[in-house]
């Protein structure tokens, strides 16, 4: 017996069209379109390791250094592609107030964890829905199955969909959604316990320099 065959009895695309499409659809009333894409799109970090700060540390005393022997303004120079760091040392340079500072790399973590909640939240309320959509496969089925209750070739089918609705439903919801979610959530919360730790330094830079730039104003 090969495995296709094995399967075949599981498989049906009016009970899988009805689950699957009626929870996009369902998911896409709902929600936002760029928390929607935003969603899809978070599914090409599932594999990724937690954030870890260091690298971004790292290169913030890096930077402490250039300042320090080079001035500020060199910081400008500097190739910096994390957001949070490059918005940072830009305040840096621009006003050089270490609460100023503090605050910008604060909201920048904040309104990035609000985007990858709402990418989870997207991801478990197609887990919520899923289900649902199961069981109203399952009544379309018996009303299809009840109304063809003449017509035996045709019970059969009907019957098919009504049971694989509900185990399409349970098993979208369960083992893709929701891992999904969850998965997505931690990440998350990892990131932005991580980039708590970018505050510090970077008021501390802006703390030292702040009377070079007086200095400089002056």
């Amino acid at each position: 017996m090969t495995l296709t065959s094995t399967l075949a009895p599981f498989l049906d695309p009016v009970a899988l069209a009805i689950v699957g499409g009626g929870t996009m659809l369902a998911v896409a009333l709902r929600t936002p379109m760029r928390d929607l894409l935003r969603a899809l799109a978070a599914t090409t970090i599932l594999g990724r390791r937690p954030f870890d700060a260091s690298a971004l540390l790292a290169q913030i005393e890096a930077l402490s250094r250039i300042s320090s022997r080079h001035g500020v303004v060199q910081l400008d120079r500097s190739v910096i592609r994390d957001a949070d760091v490059a918005a940072g040392i830009a305040a840096i340079v621009d006003v050089g107030d270490a609460k100023v500072v503090a605050a910008l790399v604060e909201h920048a973590r904040s309104a990035r964890f609000e985007r990858h909640r709402a990418a989870a939240e997207t991801w478990a309320a197609a887990a919520e829905i899923a289900p649902a959509m199961g069981m109203v496969g399952t009544l379309i089925g018996l009303v299809r199955m009840f109304t063809a209750m003449t017509d035996t070739s045709a019970i059969g089918g009907a019957m098919a969909v009504a049971v694989l609705a509900t185990l399409y439903g349970a098993l979208i919801g369960n083992l893709l959604c929701m891992p999904i979610a969850s998965r997505l959530k931690r990440l998350a919360r990892a990131e932005y316990l991580e980039r708590a730790r970018l505050a510090a330094p970077l008021a501390a830079l802006a703390e030292r320099e702040r009377p070079r730039l007086r200095e400089i104003a002056a």
